[in-house]
Order: structure tokens, then sequence, then C-alpha cells
């Protein structure tokens, strides 16, 4: 009985072989693959001498597989597929000192780096990568293991997911506003001031108008509001006393307790939403990008 070594052609025949049926052009086989097409067309055909039966019909400016071509490239096809996810999986597995995290600019510069040197110290062997997008990027098809999310459960087809923060949010101003115009007495108050509008294009997030729709109140007007589209900078214009803005609270928390923002209301909107660490579903993300998303998850403290 012929082994399978000697029954078998090359695996570099086989992957040439299943491009070239799927493409049906040995040309362009030849340009998926960054190879020649002569050596495509020797790769076939020193297949079909070993295998001892054509698998191509060759025409002027295409080829098409014969009927044992045809039998012979789902099998083919299917084989490579499972051993490229096999290989997939075990790379992914391997321990890899970087971890690539996908983040809004927000939660990197207001979150995450504040606790920096906790990670480093507890996790001295791994080094992070923040990576920062103006928009939530697909971490299967984009190959990263861990990101941040805003949304409700199951909001990410393809992912796994975890609560890491509620989403509360209350107003936020500098000290230096209020003395220069005063603290609102009520939440309707507010409106009367010069607002802050975060215009978050890719990212939906709440408005001055969902806060004060949660109170009763009729929504702000916008005549003398500041529109901006990037929540880094609308904390930075509220701490140079540029107007009352919404504060995320994961955010704006230390920056009341350390005075250099107050909360002109006590009203929190809560939206029912929260910040999440999320995870492709179904593939092995590595241990240290695991030791990672645990600790984001275990709660610790800046």
């Amino acid at each position: 009985m012929a082994t399978l070594r000697a029954l078998l052609p090359s695996a570099n025949a086989l992957i040439v072989f299943e491009a070239a049926g799927r493409l049906g052009s040995f040309t362009r086989a030849a340009e998926e693959l960054g190879i020649s097409q002569a050596a495509v067309s020797f790769a076939i055909r020193k297949m079909e001498d070993e295998l001892g039966t054509p698998l191509f019909r060759r025409r002027h400016r295409s080829v098409e597989l014969t009927e044992a071509g045809r039998r012979f490239h789902p099998d083919v096809a299917l084989g490579l597929t499972h051993i490229r996810k096999a290989a997939e999986d075990l790379t992914a597995a391997r321990p890899d000192r970087h971890v690539t995290l996908s983040a809004s600019t927000t939660f990197a510069s207001f979150w995450m780096l504040p606790r920096l040197a906790r990670f480093r110290a507890d996790l001295p062997d791994i080094d992070l990568r923040i990576q920062t997008s103006d928009r939530d990027l697909d971490l299967t098809s984009e190959g990263l293991p861990l990101g941040i999310r805003l949304g409700r459960a199951r909001s990410w087809p393809g992912c796994e997911a975890a609560v890491l923060i509620e989403e509360a949010i209350t107003p936020i101003v500098a000290p230096a506003y209020i003395e220069q115009y005063g603290r609102p007495a009520m939440a309707a108050d507010i409106a009367g001031h010069r607002l802050i509008h975060l215009e978050e294009p890719f990212r939906p997030r709440a408005t001055w108008e969902d806060w004060f729709a949660d109170l009763g109140l009729p929504p702000p007007s916008r005549a003398k509001g500041l529109l901006i589209n990037d929540y880094v900078l609308v904390v930075q214009a509220v701490l140079g006393g540029q107007g009352i803005a919404l504060g995320w609270r994961y955010v704006t928390d230390r920056m009341v307790a350390d005075g250099l923002l107050e909360y002109p209301s006590d009203h929190v909107l809560r939206t029912g939403r929260a910040f999440h660490v999320v995870w492709p579903a179904g593939r092995e993300i590595g241990e240290n990008a695991r030791r990672v998303r645990d600790w984001l998850l275990s709660g610790v403290e800046a």
C-alpha cells in the first residue's frame, strides 16, 4: 500500500492547484501567490504527472478543471482551510509579549493612560499596544485580540463581551466658569448657560437632549453652544472655562475628586449601556491577551 507521502503531491503544489482551480487562471493564481506563471504551470504539470491524470483543460486565456480536477479541488480546498485555521489558532495561542487593545482616544487618554504604571507593575512581561481610531474597528477582520466598546450586551456579532464600566453621565464644569458665570441653581437653569456639545461622527453618544429629556425638560438651544467632534477636546474646552459639557463619569470622577472639575447638577443619566471589553469569539486570543483582558476586568484603580 502506497504511503501518504508517496501518494500526495507536495504541499506547495496543492496550494497552487487550489488557487488555479478557484481563479480559473494560471496567471491570476501566480499573481495571488507571488510567483511566476511558469512556476504555476510547472507545478500543475508535475502534479498531473504524479497523479496520472489531467486536472485542467488549457485554453487560450484561461484554464478549466477537468472532471477529475472538479472532484479533487473541493477536498483540497477544504483540507487547506482546516490546516490554515489550525495554524492561525496555534499562532494566536503563542505567548507573544505584544498585546494590542483597540479603543477610543477618550478611553485611552482618560482611563488607560492613568493606569499604565499599574499595568506595568502587574504585567511587566507584556508590551501593551493601544490602537486608537475614529471609529470602532472590526476585531476579527483586523486581527485584533481585544477592544473596548460602548453598547449593550450582544451588540457585537462574532465577539464575546464582558462589562467593564456602566455608562453614567453628569454635566461637568470648571471652577473658573462657576466663578465667572455662577452656579446653576437647578438642572433646568443649565440650559441657559454656554453648552458644549459632542458631535461624535462615528460612535453615537448621548446628547444634551437626552440628559434634559431624562429630567422631563425641553431640549436646550444650540444657538450659542460650542460643537466639538472629539471628546478629549470637549474635556479640554471645559477645563479651559469655555462652558458646560456632559461628563462621562468614568472619565470625570477623578478630575472632580482632584478639584479640576465640578458637577453642577447631581442628576445622572444612566443609559443602560456599558463599556465592554470585547474579544473575537470562536478563536484563541492567546494567553497574554487573556491576561490583559482579566486585568482590565479586575476593577483596577488608577
